[in-house]
């Protein structure tokens, strides 16, 4: 009964980050007359803040002096961790511009097909195999971004660059070995000094929007920081509790629910080769997804036995 109350709630944790990420859009939009870069600098500010808050609530602080220590002693983790802090910041300033750019759509499939430039990323870097699924899963989603590319006549440089950010970022956290609350606020702190600059400047100049853009814009900005660390938190509460397999399902919650927001609220084009398109990466996901069960597993170890035995 403890096993599965700790699994409903590691879902919930889970799917709450996802709703949050999938609904971030419609937080980003009333700012499109801030500046990205200025947008970004305060969430990278804020969030500094907060994570630092979280962590003298928590009582970390000794934790977090001791993993100082150990960030500063180890060139593995401050390389990676700096790597990490530089990706991150600019997946956030891509997102949020594609998002007040009116590219909500194509920042949706971004993130649908992060997972499988994870699998990419994963057998070039950490020289990781794949299995039949997983090749027969790249290979149809790699259709469906061709066909995009086709039809937007031009390559689809937003989605894949969101992509690949996104999936650099997970590879330098891999070769980290902080957590996530300490490595958020880690990588805020490699940035943070480059942000206060940059607001203070603006705002010294007048023309800044935290103290001369309104009550309104005021509250959002500083909110930014808000909206980066929860959904980080529940992610990283969330993923403690549950099976790598339930995170694969639950990870297409946020990049559909930008899609509909695209499509529905935002009126974007979405046509019938972006209706094929995003079919076909469906699929691919499905199959990469079911490739991570022990299902997947069991059959394609019992393929390789009977292989094995045909031989003999």
């Amino acid at each position: 009964m403890k096993t599965y109350t700790e699994q409903t709630k590691g879902i919930w944790y889970a799917a709450v980050s996802y709703l949050i990420w999938g609904f971030l859009p419609l937080y980003w939009k009333p700012l499109n007359m801030v500046g990205s870069g200025e947008i970004l600098a305060h969430r990278i500010f804020w969030s500094f803040v907060l994570m630092l808050a979280v962590m003298i609530v928590l009582k970390r602080t000794k934790e977090l002096k001791r993993d100082v220590k150990f960030l500063f002693s180890s060139k593995k983790q401050f390389f990676s961790v700096f790597a990490a802090s530089l990706l991150i910041s600019g997946n956030w300033l891509l997102y949020i511009w594609a998002v007040n750019a009116n590219h909500v759509v194509e920042a949706s499939l971004g993130y649908y097909i992060n997972p499988l430039v994870n699998v990419v990323l994963g057998m070039i870097v950490l020289k990781e195999r794949l299995n039949s699924w997983q090749i027969t899963s790249f290979v149809i989603a790699a259709c469906g971004v061709f066909l995009l590319t086709w039809q937007y006549g031009k390559f689809p440089w937003v989605a894949l660059s969101l992509a690949l950010s996104f999936g650099l970022y997970g590879l330098a956290k891999k070769l980290g070995s902080f957590d996530s609350l300490t490595g958020l606020t880690f990588e805020t702190m490699f940035v943070v000094p480059i942000a206060f600059i940059y607001l203070a400047y603006i705002e010294w100049k007048g023309t800044g929007s935290f103290l001369f853009g309104g009550m309104n814009t005021t509250v959002l900005l500083w909110g930014a920081g808000l909206v980066t660390a929860v959904p980080l938190i529940c992610f990283a509460q969330g993923v403690k509790r549950i099976t790598m397999t339930m995170t694969g399902f639950l990870q297409y919650i946020a990049p559909t629910i930008m899609l509909l927001l695209g499509v529905f609220i935002y009126h974007e084009t979405f046509t019938m080769i972006h209706v094929i398109s995003f079919t076909l990466i469906w699929v691919a996901l499905l199959i990469f997804t079911i490739s991570k069960t022990k299902w997947a597993n069991y059959l394609i170890n019992r393929k390789k036995q009977n292989s094995l035995s045909a031989k003999i």
